[in-house]
């Protein structure tokens, strides 16, 4: 159990104009971090609604990001079930608990997010690590 999960925020720093973040967001890529296809689907949304891209560049970035990533994890019943443990025993939204779920479920002991508590011990076994502090 060693792998480090990436939360949509890194996604979309490694597109940022904001050159700090930019960069620890794409070295952490480079480490090729688990993601989940909900992270991928948020930072579509992003890049669509927020930062204006068309669909051929939203497609290139994922799929780029795809290539980065050791492992896509995806959603399922199991995942939703774990993600409604997680949001009463941590009291995090739906999605966050989602995300998290998606971690654990890959065995993640990293959970790399700007929008968590730093240094939340998840479940004994998993620390969020804002990676921009």
């Amino acid at each position: 159990m060693s792998g480090k999960f990436i939360d949509t925020n890194i996604v979309i720093y490694s597109l940022s104009d904001n050159e700090q973040k930019q960069y620890k967001a794409l070295a952490l890529l480079a480490d090729y971090p688990v993601v989940s296809v909900q992270v991928l689907s948020e930072a579509a949304n992003v890049m669509r609604r927020k930062l204006d891209f068309d669909i051929r560049s939203i497609r290139t970035v994922i799929n780029r990001i795809s290539q980065e990533c050791s492992s896509i994890e995806s959603i399922s019943l199991n995942s939703l079930n774990g993600a409604l443990v997680i949001a009463e025993r941590y009291n995090f939204s739906h999605y966050d608990s989602l995300i998290v779920a998606a971690a654990l479920q890959a065995d993640c002991t990293i959970l790399y997010s700007e929008d968590m508590q730093h240094g939340q011990l998840i479940e004994g076994r998993m620390t969020i690590v804002n990676p921009f502090l």
